[in-house]
């Protein structure tokens, strides 16, 4: 409680001190981070941050731009602040870390105008900074924001890593730019000073907003870009109102933005009373061989998602111990692809059982996962959403895969609020059914996971399927997505796949070209060991192994998926360079599980095992690449070793170029 008290106060008497002269500090608890907030001659507010007393972010604007001639950027004058702080612990019930430190020293900044009251709420931790906007606006019912005027102004050269700013996909490749040299970006951006800090901007808690990209306004100023409506307004918002947190987490080292929890921390507790039906699993699929071409989602000669098909891929998942099993392409409506984009979600293709089949997954122990692709036609599946729900729920389908490949409908963006507000509906209406939801071509990850634990993962970047059409991900796509996308919060990328040069998939006589990008030269470009580590590397609380399952069974390195456990007590990042390489560690129960992965160049690493239980001895279970492997004309050599280890051992990790390595501790004791 003295600890507490004296945090209170000691910022406090700063921050009272500097109001005269329409200046305020605040600092984050180890008081490495600071930031001012300045009210200038024409009262509009701005910003700057300090790490280590030196400029991360020089003074930047603040405020928005509404219509009929609203002011909500200039004219304020300051009306007092206030400071406070929390330091608290939380839990979650499933995530990287079922324990979250939320520690922070919060300033509120009370301005007003002719039209508007606005508290600028900043809260520093000791790994970054969040603020966000609340407006009260006088004499209105509603306010349109036209812009926003938010930068985030580097103090220094930087390199930056980010997809290109777009309304409709995350779908991008990302890119290694100097900051100068990049024109926009989407969220997170990550970035690296001259001198050496490690910055990303994103933002938390988006939940009836237009989502934030970034446009680059010259010598290092990024500026907030606002997704709009078909009419061209930004925000359609009440005259009272909080803007979702803009957020910028630092640190010293590249895996200091992964072990952060800021973003977490800034959105609202959870909301569902009883989580106790929200539970992390391992799924396989009808899904991988659609988009290989070998299978179609419609229903035809060729057809994935059939009874048939359906009892195989149970039977696999019962004999491995894999919870839960996806099928895509099972109801009407696949095809009307491409026109009316019209799909029913409680309407089976006649060629798919689902009485028999949920029946069968139930007597073997397995769960279903559904999917509802609606193409973009939104309004059509708003209207069957509660009941399709209901109808998943009387046969026992609690975990719903949903995609949105398709332009919405009437000039909508995916991105702007009118899309943000209907994945918000779709996560609360799940909510009230008991369904978790994994969300395809989504909104953004912001947080609101802690909210909506239901909400457990989401596509939004480039993944697995990518590499069955077009010439594929890169190999560093691999070490930049835990530095970039991965920041926001979980990624459905569905790794693992075993066939890696797709060999069997191209000899087939039922494989059809589909897709446009499709040159024939389609692979993955990785290693085999590299798609085991991304098990670990790519955090999902549902985690696929993605291959057909004839590439697994009886294929000895389909171990590692067998032992893994997709919930997670535990982790962080121990090591890493963005876009070069990665090793990451979680603890589930009693057994770790670490990835490590390299981008074109092989590398060796050095990794403590201080992290596991001292005292205790453990056999590591090693998938490593073999001595020939290389991720262009050996992509399958492989090797499987064991070795005794204990907290105090260092493992030289060896990765071959495109490669990775994955391990399995398991503690003598429990195996004895």
């Amino acid at each position: 409680m003295k600890n507490s008290i004296l945090l209170c106060i000691i910022p406090l008497f700063a921050t009272m001190m500097a109001c005269t002269s329409n200046e305020l500090q605040v600092s984050s608890p180890n008081n490495d981070i600071s930031v001012i907030i300045s009210v200038d001659s024409v009262g509009s507010p701005s910003y700057s941050i300090t790490k280590g007393g030196v400029e991360m972010i020089e003074d930047s604007p603040l405020g928005f731009i509404a219509a009929n001639a609203l002011n909500l950027g200039s004219h304020f004058a300051v009306k007092g602040s206030e400071l406070s702080a929390v330091n608290e612990t939380w839990t979650q019930p499933w995530g990287e870390n079922k324990e979250n430190i939320n520690h922070y020293n919060e300033l509120v900044v009370m301005l007003e105008n002719e039209d508007t009251e606005l508290n600028l709420v900043f809260r520093l931790f000791d790994n970054g900074v969040g603020f966000r906007y609340n407006y009260k606006v006088n004499g209105v019912d509603s306010v349109y924001i036209l812009d926003e005027l938010t930068t985030f102004d580097i103090a220094e050269k930087a390199t930056t890593w980010s997809i290109p700013a777009n309304f409709e996909t995350y779908e991008l490749l990302y890119r290694t730019l100097p900051l100068d040299s990049m024109k926009d970006s989407n969220t997170p951006m990550t970035f690296k000073t001259k001198s050496g800090v490690y910055g990303s901007i994103h933002e938390a808690a988006l939940t009836d907003f237009p989502e934030m990209t970034l446009k680059n306004s010259g010598n290092g100023a990024l500026t907030s870009e606002l997704a709009h409506w078909p009419d061209g307004v930004k925000a359609k918002m009440g005259n009272e109102f909080s803007t979702p947190w803009r957020t910028i987490q630092i640190g010293d080292n590249a895996v200091d933005l992964i072990n952060s929890a800021l973003i977490l921390n800034l959105n609202e507790p959870c909301k569902i009373e009883d989580v106790s039906w929200i539970k992390p699993m391992k799924y396989i699929g009808v899904w991988w061989a659609m988009h290989l071409g070998t299978e179609t989602w419609t229903m035809d000669e060729r057809h994935g998602a059939t009874t048939e098909n359906a009892i195989k891929y149970i039977d696999f998942a019962a004999k491995q111990n894999i919870k839960g099993v996806l099928f895509e392409g099972w109801n009407e409506g696949w095809e009307n692809w491409g026109t009316s984009q019209y799909f029913d979600y409680t309407k089976p293709y006649a060629d798919f059982d689902i009485a028999k089949i949920t029946a069968y997954a139930k007597e073997k122990g397995v769960e279903i996962l559904g999917h509802h692709e609606t193409g973009g036609f939104i309004a059509n599946y708003e209207s069957q959403m509660k009941n399709a729900f209901e109808w998943y729920g009387k046969y026992g389908i609690k975990n719903v895969k949903t995609g949105y490949a398709g332009a919405f409908k009437d000039g909508h963006s995916h991105h702007g609020q009118y899309g943000v507000q209907h994945y918000r509906k779709v996560v609360e209406e799940a909510a009230k059914q008991q369904v978790t939801i994994n969300a395809h071509e989504p909104i953004k990850p912001t947080g609101i996971r802690r909210t909506y634990p239901n909400m457990m993962t989401r596509e939004g970047a480039r993944g697995m399927e990518w590499n069955a059409w077009s010439d594929g991900n890169p190999t560093e796509h691999y070490v930049l997505l835990p530095f970039t996308r991965l920041l926001a919060g979980p990624m459905d990328y569905t790794p693992g796949t075993f066939d890696i040069l797709l060999a069997n998939s191209k000899n087939s006589p039922n494989r059809k070209k589909w897709n446009g990008l499709d040159k024939g030269t389609s692979r993955v470009n990785s290693t085999l060991v590299k798609q085991i580590a991304n098990w670990v590397i790519l955090y999902s609380p549902l985690q696929m192994a993605s291959d057909l399952i004839e590439h697994y069974d009886a294929h000895p390195a389909f171990q590692f998926f067998v032992d893994f456990d997709a919930d997670s007590d535990w982790s962080k990042a121990l090591d890493g360079e963005i876009g070069e390489y990665i090793v990451v560690v979680r603890r589930a129960g009693d057994k770790y599980f670490l990835g490590a992965s390299t981008n074109q160049e092989a590398r060796n690493v050095e990794v403590s095992l201080d992290f596991l239980e001292k005292g205790e001895k453990y056999i590591a279970q090693i998938y490593a690449d073999g001595d020939n492997a290389d991720w262009k004309t050996n992509p399958t050599d492989y090797k499987i070793m064991e070795q005794e280890v204990d907290s105090n051992s260092v493992l030289n990790i060896k990765m071959a170029a495109g490669g990775g390595q994955a391990i399995v501790f398991k503690r003598c004791s429990s195996i004895d």
